[in-house]
């Protein structure tokens, strides 16, 4: 990984970047041909979007905006794991250094994924009163 690990866990908007920029970093550094460029492609949209996202919901017009683009960031970690996955099939070779980056991804689900809940909750309860 070329920037200190997810140096901050608590703070998403950089963590969300630094994970970013490491996915941009390994798609630099690998072989590249034909069968791949698709699935770098991919990785580095779903990767970027989960940071983009979030600095999106930091700024949302309204709760239910910012709800909106929380989801985005859990189902764009989630796509990112899928293109992972793929990856570390393609480059057996950087198995160790893909599967970091697909437990970073399914830890950014598990946060988002809580935000939503936590969201919804709240939500309900503002109905029952």
């Amino acid at each position: 990984m070329t920037n200190e690990p997810f140096k901050n866990n608590y703070d998403l908007e950089e963590r969300t970047a630094v994970f970013g920029e490491n996915i941009i970093q390994f798609c630099r550094k690998v072989k590249r041909d034909p069968l791949v460029m698709p699935l770098l492609t991919q990785i580095i949209r779903s990767a970027t979007s989960i940071g983009a996202n979030y600095m999106e919901a930091n700024g949302a017009s309204s709760p239910k905006d910012f709800a909106n683009k929380i989801y985005i960031c859990k189902k764009e970690a989630q796509e990112s794991k899928h293109w992972l996955r793929m990856l570390s099939n393609y480059y057996p070779e950087n198995k160790e250094e893909l599967r970091k980056y697909w437990k970073e991804a399914q830890e950014f689900v598990l946060i988002f994924h809580k935000i939503v809940t936590t969201l919804k909750s709240k939500n309900s309860l503002k109905i029952l009163k």
